[in-house]
């Protein structure tokens, strides 16, 4: 019998593009059976919780894989050592109460960025020496900070600024429990490696999800750059090719990204089409941009050769009933929302 876990299991960090929103969505292609499950770009990991929570990656291996080794190494500190991550982030709440914005550019100047050169920050040995300190100012710094964002710069420093809140929620100490508890179900591994390593390996019996860096529509709305490399056209070419592998290979993928014409035309080719891949249009809000008149509803896509468990509920665009599509001509014909 399959066993709930707590609702309490949500995310435990705000990410860019985070997926809870679309959760729904993405629900109606989770096979009904599987093996093995993979994310090889966990972020803020929206999919897993949702997939533990509802019990269904019990008695599975479940490999949680991105290359940002601060995430990583956040996310091993709290499931190996919650409560010294709690006691560190209770203490910077009550600075914070204090001080506000000085208390953030401190703790991301002073402290955060100092501390992660000491452990050569971009290379992933460095999650390995994450300590329950740098995960409790990670976890403030995404409390406290504009949007959510984890966001470097060339340098490799975190460098988003404060964001505008009157009373954050800095320190849930059974959240972070919860989160630990996630973390720590038999099966599951935490690895700081690229998402080639993951797809290569996933066939037969394997559910993938891939929640990549969105391909931006424009350069404001372009906040890629988790890594201080960043996520690019290669890179997302790349992406593609390996999706597209595992596919043929028999693995479960489900894939979201941006409506950017270069992803439409990439998981709308005949190439995807042949390895079972179908592309859909789903409504999301995004709040990604430099420009505040370009925030708001806009249109993502869903890729995946799962067959969705529920028929899916068509949208009327100018007239016209629109259902999930499979060809790059008919997409890019097709009128809509904003896509991004």
């Amino acid at each position: 019998m399959t066993r709930v876990h707590s609702t309490s299991a949500r995310p435990l960090l705000k990410w860019a593009g985070g997926k809870r929103q679309l959760l729904p969505a993405l629900r109606r292609y989770y096979p009904a059976d599987f093996d093995r499950y993979a994310e090889p770009f966990t972020g803020s990991g929206a999919v897993f919780f949702d997939l533990y929570a509802e019990g269904r990656l019990d008695g599975r291996r479940t490999r949680l894989a991105d290359v940002n080794p601060d995430l990583i190494g956040c996310y091993r500190t709290v499931r190996d050592d919650a409560d010294a991550v709690i006691a560190a982030l209770a203490a910077l709440e009550e600075e914070h109460r204090a001080r506000g914005a000085d208390c953030y550019y401190e703790v991301r100047d002073r402290r955060f960025n100092p501390a992660r050169v000491a452990l050569s920050p971009g290379d992933p040995v460095a999650a390995d020496r994450y300590t329950p300190e740098l995960a409790a100012m990670l976890i403030y710094l995404n409390r406290t900070g504009f949007n959510g964002l984890f966001r470097l710069n060339r340098r490799g420093e975190y460098n988003v600024p404060a964001g505008r809140y009157v009373n954050p929620h800095i320190c849930d100490a059974e959240h972070i429990r919860s989160v630990a508890r996630a973390l720590s179900l038999k099966g599951v591994t935490l690895e700081c490696i690229p998402f080639e390593q993951v797809l290569c390996e996933a066939g037969a019996g394997h559910f993938v999800y891939c929640d990549p860096p969105y391909a931006p529509l424009s350069r404001t709305a372009a906040f890629a750059h988790y890594t201080a490399g960043g996520f690019n056209d290669r890179d997302q070419t790349r992406l593609q090719e390996s999706v597209l592998g595992a596919a043929r290979r028999g693995a479960v993928v489900l894939l979201s990204n941006s409506s950017a014409p270069e992803i439409v035309s990439a998981y709308g080719s005949r190439l995807a089409r042949a390895a079972g891949l179908t592309l859909q249009y789903v409504p999301a809000r995004r709040a990604i941009n430099s420009r505040s008149a370009l925030r708001g509803p806009v249109d993502e896509v869903i890729v995946t050769n799962a067959r969705s468990a529920i028929a899916p509920k068509l949208r009327m665009a100018k007239g016209r009933l629109l259902p999930a599509v499979d060809s790059a001509s008919e997409i890019a014909s097709k009128p809509g929302r904003r896509r991004a």
